[in-house]
């Protein structure tokens, strides 16, 4: 047995957890170039200029491009930044990352990009680098990659490295009490799936299967009470936990075919990247399961998928199809739309197809798909 387990230098975690920002930027630097909406950090800001931490603000809309990371460091630059502060979704804490990474490593972001650039290794440590997370699933505050959309590519790449994970990172549920129904639903089946994926997968270890067997128990016992009653704060709790640990299971194992279709298809269609991974996984869980019966039926992997079940439904005695059965309830319970409402139609299947093979998630994936399977899910899907 062979593994490795990294994540965050340091985790908060807790209701009012952000009170310890200020103190411990204090450690970290002068002068932080605060990435979020200029909404959700105005009082952060307030209280690192108490401390002594000048703030500059960098306010993004939607998800990080090339564009958007290359202004943020232009600013951190000129402002002599030596901290960057992550505060939002994952698309904030994935800018707020590669800015940290290109504030010490020079040269021009293609040579570090995957996919579409060299993907040359970092050689610096990234400047530190706080991730506060305001929602619950992306698990992206203890993740070593940060996405990055090429909107004139159709595509999302990712900048890589043990440097992209941050210094601290800063868990409050508190912040995530405001969120509306629709954004805890698909980002807490995001959480679900990086929970899922990374327990059946290839690269699956026993470190990795400890967070995801509590981070799922966190999700089936909280999601649908996060998403009827928001200000519910053990359910909110309970999803923070459940976000945190799949971030740290997907960054130590694996993840599998819903991610490998889901970044292919956020980068070709307008659609959230939760809600795509939300509508794939029961149909991907069950082309997984018919394909290990079929072609592996003594794979121990089929008993993990017994296993979830078992969590999920709360039944010692649930089979794999029950738990598909309880995540299609879910998403089903909490509006998950079919991919069709995105624009997503037969005619993209080929090129979707053609990229997610090649995907680092896709290689992760439990069993090897075949085209007529992988299609049979997309077809299910919308």
């Amino acid at each position: 047995m062979l593994f490795e387990f990294a994540t965050a230098n340091r985790i908060i975690f807790g209701p009012g957890a952000c009170a310890e920002l200020a103190p411990a930027a204090q450690a970290f630097g002068r002068c932080a170039l605060v990435v979020g909406s200029l909404e959700r950090t105005a009082q952060l800001r307030e209280q690192l200029r108490a401390a002594g931490v000048e703030a500059l603000p960098y306010p993004i809309t939607g998800e990080p491009t090339v564009a958007t990371v290359l202004e943020g460091l232009r600013i951190a630059r000129e402002g002599g930044c030596d901290l960057v502060i992550g505060i939002g979704g994952g698309s904030a804490l994935d800018a707020g990352k590669a800015i940290a990474a290109l504030l010490t490593n020079l040269g021009d972001i293609f040579e570090y990009l995957e996919v579409i650039g060299q993907g040359k290794p970092l050689e610096q440590p990234s400047a530190p680098y706080i991730a506060i997370p305001t929602t619950a699933g992306t698990g992206t505050e203890v993740t070593r990659n940060a996405v990055i959309a090429v909107p004139e590519r159709k595509i999302k790449v990712s900048l890589r490295s043990p440097f992209l994970l941050p210094r601290l990172a800063i868990v409050d549920p508190e912040l995530t009490y405001s969120l509306p129904p629709s954004v805890t639903a698909t980002t807490g089946l995001d959480a679900l799936t990086q929970l899922i994926e990374p327990f059946v997968s290839n690269a699956a270890n026993p470190m990795t299967d400890a967070v995801c067997r509590e981070g799922m128990r966190c999700v089936a016992r909280s999601l649908s009470r996060a998403y009827q009653e928001g200000e519910d704060k053990d359910a909110r709790q309970d999803m923070s936990v459940a976000s945190l640990f799949s971030g740290m299971a997907l960054t130590n194992a694996r993840l599998g075919a819903v991610h490998g279709f889901a970044s292919v298809i956020g980068g070709m269609f307008p659609a959230p990247h939760g809600a795509v991974c939300a509508r794939l996984l029961p149909f991907v869980m069950e082309g997984n399961v018919r394909a290990l019966k079929s072609r592996l039926p003594d794979a121990p992997v089929l008993e993990r998928y017994a296993e979830i079940a078992h969590i999920l439904t709360e039944n010692a005695l649930a089979r794999a199809e029950d738990g598909i059965k309880w995540v299609h309830h879910l998403i089903r319970a909490v509006s998950i739309p079919p991919l069709s409402e995105y624009s997503l139609t037969a005619d993209a299947y080929p090129a979707i197809l053609e990229a997610a093979k090649k995907s680092s998630s896709m290689k992760g994936n439990p069993v090897e798909l075949t085209e007529q399977e992988l299609v049979g899910i997309l077809e299910q899907a919308c």
